[in-house]
């Protein structure tokens, strides 16, 4: 699964996503269970094989705020706090059972000093993320809480329906209520 990830940049020789699958190493997280909580390091990336996470912070208030879901086949981390070795201001919770690959980031670090092929790899993850956020945050201006729904349903429609109500709400920017009557109104 993460060969076919990584074969997909179409930038990696076989021995290349051997050396990076030798550096690797499963984890399973129950449904509740953190991969990473506020104020820890971020050490290490994770690939989700299976499962659902949400990214979430809360400000003072106590309130929990979701910012990003992410769905199997993707690669997750605490980015800001990856980068700068300063600890995350982030969770990142287990919204189902999922399976992780996991790589350190010290072996990261010592593929990119081994192959260029790895740093062009990390600059398209960094600018995929970029695109993400810009992405979320036009979605946010711009749109209607009724788009971005719609929007997530037609591109997660099975894992959509997986996702707590008021998880689901935060992400969207709003109500749980707000969201019982778009999931009435919206039938794709």
């Amino acid at each position: 699964m993460i060969s076919s990830f990584l074969s997909s940049f179409d930038i990696f020789t076989p021995a290349e996503i051997a050396a990076f699958e030798e550096k690797t190493a499963s984890r399973s997280i129950k449904k509740g269970e953190f991969l990473i909580q506020e104020g820890q390091l971020c050490k290490e990336v994770a690939f989700l094989k299976t499962g659902i996470l949400r990214s979430f912070f809360s400000p003072e208030s106590g309130e929990e705020i979701t910012y990003c879901i992410t769905f199997p086949n993707t690669l997750t981390t605490a980015y800001s706090s990856f980068i700068t070795g300063m600890p995350t201001l982030e969770n990142i919770q287990a919204v189902s059972a999922a399976e992780l690959i996991v790589i350190q980031k010290t072996d990261l670090d010592q593929l990119s000093k081994s192959s260029l092929n790895w740093t062009r790899f990390l600059r398209i993850i960094a600018e995929q993320q970029y695109l993400e956020l810009e992405k979320r945050l036009f979605l946010f201006q711009k749109e209607k809480a009724k788009k971005r729904y719609i929007d997530l349903l037609e591109n997660q429609p099975v894992y959509v329906q997986q996702i707590p109500l008021q998880y689901l709400a935060s992400y969207l920017g709003i109500t749980p209520r707000h969201l019982s009557r778009l999931r009435r109104e919206v039938v794709l």
